[in-house]
């Protein structure tokens, strides 16, 4: 298996309140046509909403589950003050901040938010992680 990955799907509760969700955080829509789920690229890899019955529906197991989901994604900043600008979208746009940005205790500066179905989101400024300018980032050996 090739070390990469793909695509993320998330299991959301209202395909079109997740999707305007993303869409008022400034994420443009790819394959817009496409039914009964939503795509973002995003760099070299894609998000996906798709209606979370019909994803556990797909993987043959139960759709119900609550609280922790032992995941966040994440989203790496250029530097320090955007990570307050960031959350600042987010809440503007619907989020819950879950923990405003703070001093890290791996030296950078970070903080959560929480989109519509509960899914974490860490906003990261790490001065070890430069963000290029596709906007990827590269793990240091």
């Amino acid at each position: 298996m090739e070390q990469r990955v793909s695509l993320i799907t998330l299991g959301v509760a209202d395909l079109k309140r997740s999707t305007e969700f993303y869409q008022r955080l400034g994420w443009r829509r790819s394959m817009a046509k496409a039914e009964g789920i939503t795509f973002f690229q995003a760099g070299g890899m894609a998000l996906a909403l798709y209606p979370r019955q019909d994803l556990a529906k797909d993987a043959t197991i139960a759709p119900e589950g609550h609280g922790f989901n032992g995941i966040s994604l994440a989203y790496n900043t250029r530097n320090r003050a955007e990570v307050d600008s960031l959350l600042k979208e987010a809440a503007a746009a619907g989020a819950t901040v879950v923990k405003p940005a703070q001093e890290a205790f791996w030296g950078g500066y970070s903080g959560y938010f929480s989109d519509p179905d509960g899914f974490l989101w860490e906003v990261a400024w790490n001065p070890s992680f430069p963000i290029a300018e596709d906007g990827s980032i590269r793990i240091p050996d």
